[in-house]
């Protein structure tokens, strides 16, 4: 962010309309070896006491973490009438409506484009951008570490955990990437999306959240021969008084615009009653996409600009409840571990008549009597709950090897 204040000063002060200066800075350890320009910039011991500068206008807050001194920082400001910019997801997703309400007393503006995917202009475009519009859904790829790693898995037919140390080699994982691969990253910016897109209360507890440990290079090459891309979604949708609000790997159909998003890149649709479908794409995290997106906030902010948090005030955004994971419905893919032999397939679909799933492909790769097989079904269009009592029947079949591996099939 310095680097950007400094290399685009001329061109900042004149789309802002005044000079922004960086009056002071805290860091846990200011000894430590930076390339960047510090000449000249006051260190303050404490984080927490920019809360109370006077010489500190606005607050940027670039710790990360939902606790500690980032959340004690961005409570401070609001409290001193200080507006707040944050790159801080996990904070906004864990205590957004918190602040969102001390934001609003207050009479300042928390700012957070930066939280969510990277350089790309999201928050601007669902808060502004489509502020006329009755969003309907809203979806993408949040997560460019997982990205990365399952289009390295189609590309190599390597497995999930050799990609995930060739990831971490070229520095697109974290040493710990718990965070990225279980989905909790993403999830995290989903939750905020939600808010912004449907006008309601951040809630990210009730998130369901499924990672791509489980994303096996067998499923990626057969998702090819079937016509799909696994990517791992972010996926929101406002059903009546209800929020489907879930991250979970899914098969895309190629011919789908956000299947050709690889590598770390990120890309979010939105879909409006009025605009259709808009979809945005770009670099998802790095430190030129942060500061990019930080400081246009703050030249928002020295324009005179004041959002709301999440599009509409505090006590506007309405609560939605928790759509029933049961009642989703979808097609899915389901590939079966199996030893080959008749009847088989016969026993699968009794199964899946009797809940009232109709199979729309089926394929097998090899024939080998008694020997273990792999047998793909796709399914028509299902409620999540008659499928899950159908697996589970079929999982006690004496015919299984493994437990069954499901997949939903997005449409878009």
């Amino acid at each position: 962010m310095l680097r950007l204040l400094q290399e685009n000063k001329a061109l900042i002060e004149t789309r802002s309309g005044r000079s922004l200066q960086v009056t002071a800075v805290s860091a846990r350890d200011p000894k430590k070896a930076r390339d960047l320009p510090l000449d000249g910039v006051r260190w303050v011991d404490s984080a927490e006491a920019l809360a109370e500068d006077d010489a500190v206008d606005v607050v940027v807050e670039l710790i990360g973490g939902e606790a500690g001194v980032a959340l004690t920082l961005v409570e401070n400001s609001l409290k001193a009438g200080k507006p707040v910019v944050t790159a801080n997801k996990a904070l906004v997703a864990h205590h957004g409506a918190k602040l969102d309400a001390m934001a609003d007393t207050a009479g300042v503006t928390l700012s957070y484009e930066a939280a969510v995917a990277g350089g790309i202009p999201i928050i601007k475009l669902l808060r502004e951008g489509l502020a006329a519009n009755s969003v309907t859904r809203v979806y993408g790829i949040l997560n460019g570490t997982c990205n990365y790693i399952l289009t390295a898995m189609r590309e190599t037919g390597n497995d999930f955990e050799s990609v995930l140390k060739e990831a971490q080699g070229l520095g697109y994982a974290e040493a710990d990437p718990t965070f990225d691969i279980n989905g909790i990253d993403a999830a995290h910016k989903l939750a905020i999306l939600a808010s912004l897109a449907f006008g309601s209360r951040i809630d990210f507890p009730a998130l369901a959240i499924e990672g791509i440990r489980h994303v096996s290079a067998l499923d990626i090459a057969f998702a090819d021969t079937l016509g799909y891309r696994i990517k791992l979604l972010g996926y929101a949708e406002r059903q009546g008084d209800r929020l489907d609000q879930r991250v979970f790997p899914c098969m895309v159909a190629k011919a789908a615009p956000i299947a050709s998003v690889e590598g770390v890149f990120n890309a979010v649709v939105a879909e409006g009653n009025q605009v259709g479908t808009v979809m945005i794409e770009g670099p998802g995290a790095g430190a030129g996409p942060t500061a990019s997106a930080v400081v246009a906030d703050l030249i928002d902010l020295a324009r005179g600009a004041r959002l709301a948090t999440f599009g509409l005030g505090a006590r506007d955004l309405v609560h939605l409840q928790p759509l029933d994971p049961g009642r989703r419905r979808g097609a899915f893919y389901l590939r079966l571990t199996v030893v080959d032999r008749p009847g088989v397939i016969a026993d699968v679909s009794a199964i899946l008549r009797d809940q009232v799933i109709s199979m729309e492909s089926m394929l097998q790769r090899g024939r080998a009597p008694e020997e273990t097989v792999q047998v793909v079904l796709t399914t028509h269009e299902t409620e999540s709950a008659a499928l899950s009592r159908a697996v589970a029947k079929i999982a006690t079949l004496d015919c299984m090897i493994e437990p069954p591996r499901i997949l939903p099939i997005a449409e878009f």
